[in-house]
């Protein structure tokens, strides 16, 4: 194999990505660039990602929703990184993973062992991590050496990617903030899509764990009426793109409150928001209810090309 430029250029890009991934074994942010220098170009956004985690159980079920998140890996270029805002990193002040080895945080309790024994043993990218520090300017971004990967992003990203042969990084909630400053704090971000890098926002729309259903469980599929409600309300505005409707979400109906009793599992979704392109196509998948108070729904944003 040869990689002139010739060459490159008759290639099928995707399959060219994958052809590196397999002969490296390890992707590194600066050690891919040095392969794709011009194959992937500054023009082409990657795709951008909310999706709904639900149960940790998802992490280690092979099951509708975890299966749909492998697909959506294989159908799109492999990332150079992958850099997660999870609804279980919340802070004071804004912090990026900024380690060569995260760990996996198993930060949930009453759950089978099998979980507690999954270990994503990703690595991390110091060089991205500084990148994406320098990249915001409306706060400082803290570099941290002590979190990981907690459950909002190991339990998608290892069914998506189960090699873990990528890098991971997460990017923490600062939970003393409005949904607007996150908003204006993700379009600081937007470059890193033209970068390779794939952005996932992971928590869920709707997410009332003391309404909970346990009687209908998380196997069938089970939503209050005020919970569908708000889930289609949530789904029109994000395809009519009404940012502003989304970011005063308390404002948009009575269930609001219920929806979201406290913003942590939808603050990802305000992420995506920001970092999305007018140009977008916009597409739901998961898009199910479960023991009555929760909401799968997932979101990809993909350049149309």
């Amino acid at each position: 194999m040869f990689f002139d430029g010739q060459y490159i250029n008759i290639m099928n890009r995707k399959h060219f990505i994958k052809i590196i991934a397999g002969t490296t074994g390890m992707i590194t942010l600066a050690g891919l660039n040095q392969f794709t220098n011009g194959l992937y170009e500054e023009d082409h956004l990657m795709p951008l990602f909310f999706i709904g985690h639900g149960s940790p159980m998802n992490g280690i079920e092979y099951n509708a929703f975890s299966q749909e998140w492998k697909k959506k890996a294989e159908s799109m270029p492999i990332p150079k990184a992958i850099i997660c805002i999870s609804a279980h990193w919340l802070t004071r002040g804004t912090f990026i993973t900024a380690m060569d080895h995260p760990k996996t945080i198993h930060d949930f309790g009453g759950f089978p062992d099998e979980l507690y024994k999954v270990e994503y043993n990703a690595p991390g990218d110091l060089e991205l991590a500084k990148e994406t520090s320098t990249l915001i300017k409306k706060t400082k971004v803290n570099l941290d050496h002590d979190w990981g990967l907690d459950h909002g992003t190991w339990t998608v990203v290892r069914h998506m990617y189960p090699q873990a042969n990528i890098p991971v990084l997460q990017l923490s909630i600062d939970y003393y903030q409005p949904a607007q400053y996150h908003y204006e704090l993700a379009k600081e971000l937007s470059a890193l899509r033209k970068k390779g890098i794939l952005i996932i926002g992971s928590g869920n729309m709707v997410h009332n764990l003391g309404m909970l259903s346990f009687e209908k469980g998380f196997i069938n599929e089970y939503g209050y009426d005020w919970a569908i409600e708000m889930n289609q309300i949530f789904k029109q505005k994000i395809l009519q793109q009404d940012h502003k409707a989304l970011i005063q979400y308390e404002s948009l109906n009575a269930a609001s409150k219920l929806a979201i009793p406290s913003p942590d599992h939808y603050l990802p979704l305000i992420y995506t928001l920001g970092l999305q392109n007018k140009k977008d196509k916009i597409s739901f998948f998961n898009d199910v209810a479960l023991a009555g108070s929760i909401t799968m729904t997932s979101v990809q944003f993909s350049e149309v090309i």
